[in-house]
């Protein structure tokens, strides 16, 4: 596979942070706004699937592995099921931070949402979990689809003439 022109690899360069801010944002604010961490995920890994098709893999495939993609599907994972598990005293995903004080200093309140972005509670500590989880899975997915086009070509099919 070959990278496009000077041009769209520059835009991509460009492009990629706006993608990059912008699910994180929609990971971050998934329980204010329309978005959560499946949205947002699936925003940053469309980052990945840019720099494959401006640089045909030849900035994406040495830097990065499927064990970094596996990493994140693992440590995503692992931080939804454990905010799960911390509330088991009472219930399995109980709200264990309403409340208490929250991650930037203000207090959780219980009942309806403020528009605060701590008012959430565990949901928001559960959206960056999904999104650090759909980040390394779709990832992994166009990594894995990209290897497999990669060997295609380079097994000769085009040489004999077979039709893809």
């Amino acid at each position: 596979m070959y990278s496009l022109s000077v041009i769209v690899r520059t835009i991509c360069d460009v492009f990629a942070w706006f993608l990059a801010v912008f699910g994180v944002y929609v990971i971050i604010h998934g329980h204010l706004t329309p978005g959560g961490g499946f949205q947002g995920g699936a925003v940053v890994a469309t980052l990945f699937a840019f720099l494959l098709v401006a640089y045909g893999g030849k900035k994406f495939i040495p830097f990065y592995k499927s064990s970094l993609f596996s990493w994140f599907e693992t440590v995503g994972l692992l931080l939804f099921i454990g905010t799960g598990l911390v509330g088991l005293g009472t219930t399995f995903f109980y709200n264990f931070l309403a409340g208490q004080g929250g991650l930037f200093g203000s207090t959780v309140p219980i009942g309806p949402n403020s528009g605060v972005l701590n008012s959430s509670g565990t949901i928001a500590l559960m959206n960056m979990a999904v999104g650090v989880e759909v980040i390394g899975g779709l990832s992994l997915i166009l990594y894995y689809m990209f290897k497999g086009i990669r060997l295609y070509e380079e097994s000769g099919s085009e040489e004999t003439g077979h039709d893809r």
